[in-house]
């Protein structure tokens, strides 16, 4: 860990110390969960960004503990919404309830009203409760009875979901699907990783009781506003947002899409490439920036011909063979 008053670029004071902040918030996550640095990352990232992030992969591998355990390592308020069919949309942005009392209604925030929200397998509910987020996710504000009611800040949406050949799932809607800003693939462990895990459970370690496994909080509101700011005075050339704008226009060209990626995911992808270069501990972005967070920025906004789908393509191949196609800014 650098030293928390200087970073690599010389600048000192608040910004050294955000980082150093967050490079904690890393290694608290790594005392609950093994060998999954790079969604670690990610979920910084996206907070950097004022982003919102899914964790895709199999039942057990860890999604859920990683988000309990950002929730953890933070000062933030936190809550956890478990979807399932019959979960409604007013069960997750709160409704009017009428009170006895006093003869008139009052809303009851739903569980949204919180700093980061844990959608717990959200593919496993309906569209129409699915959509509820979008708002949230958007605006950041919940709207119900026509009155708009503002959400904290910072606001953060973890949602896990299986992948979608598993039973009882719902794919989620491209609409829904842009609102994040990051897609985190969670593969299966290596086989040390794997022996690591199962070491921690021999040695006691229990995946419901964070703080005795050493978890604390070591960032808070505070950290997030200094790094923002410093992430914001980043510098972008001209050149890298043409090689921005170059990668995303490629992708509607590609003749294995259907869908590529939007004006909206190139302003994220820039984004996010300039939250990697400040936590690398530059000031400004390079090529290499872009193309270490062009996957999962890009990778759930784009949508395969179906062709393509039988014939064993996917979207990170399809993502990857554009960047090596298009020229690398000097």
């Amino acid at each position: 860990m650098m030293d928390p008053t200087t970073d690599n670029a010389g600048n000192t004071g608040d910004a050294g110390t955000a980082r150093a902040s967050l490079e904690a918030l890393r290694a608290e996550i790594a005392k609950a969960v093994v060998g999954q640095d790079p969604a670690v990352t990610g979920l910084v990232v996206a907070l950097l960004c004022r982003g919102h992030v899914l964790l895709e992969g199999v039942p057990g591998v860890a999604k859920t503990l990683l988000v309990r355990a950002l929730a953890s390592a933070l000062e933030l308020d936190t809550k956890r919404v478990q979807f399932t069919p019959d979960l409604m949309p007013s069960d997750v942005t709160g409704s009017l309830v009428y009170d006895t009392r006093t003869a008139e209604f009052s809303f009851q925030p739903g569980p949204v009203f919180t700093n980061l929200l844990l959608a717990d397998e959200i593919n496993r509910t309906p569209p129409k409760t699915q959509s509820s987020l979008l708002e949230a996710m958007e605006e950041r504000q919940v709207t119900v009875d026509g009155t708009p009611r503002p959400l904290p800040d910072p606001f953060l949406v973890a949602a896990t979901q299986n992948p979608v050949e598993y039973e009882g799932t719902y794919p989620l809607p491209e609409a829904q699907l842009d609102r994040f800003l990051l897609k985190l693939t969670i593969p299966l462990p290596s086989r040390q990783d794997e022996i690591d895990v199962l070491t921690r459970h021999a040695e006691g370690f229990n995946p419901r009781d964070l703080r005795a496994a050493g978890v604390r909080p070591v960032a808070g509101p505070a950290d997030l506003e200094a790094a923002r700011a410093a992430v914001a005075k980043t510098t972008v050339s001209l050149e890298i947002t043409a090689y921005v704008v170059d990668i995303c226009r490629a992708t509607r060209e590609s003749p294995s899409l259907n869908l590529g990626v939007s004006p909206r995911g190139a302003t994220a992808l820039l984004a996010t490439a300039r939250a990697w270069a400040w936590l690398t501990g530059r000031d400004y972005v390079i090529p290499d920036d872009v193309k270490a967070l062009a996957l999962p920025t890009l990778r759930h906004r784009v949508q395969l011909r179906p062709e393509a789908e039988m014939e064993g393509v996917t979207a990170d191949s399809v993502i990857n063979a554009i960047l090596a196609h298009v020229p690398v800014p000097r």
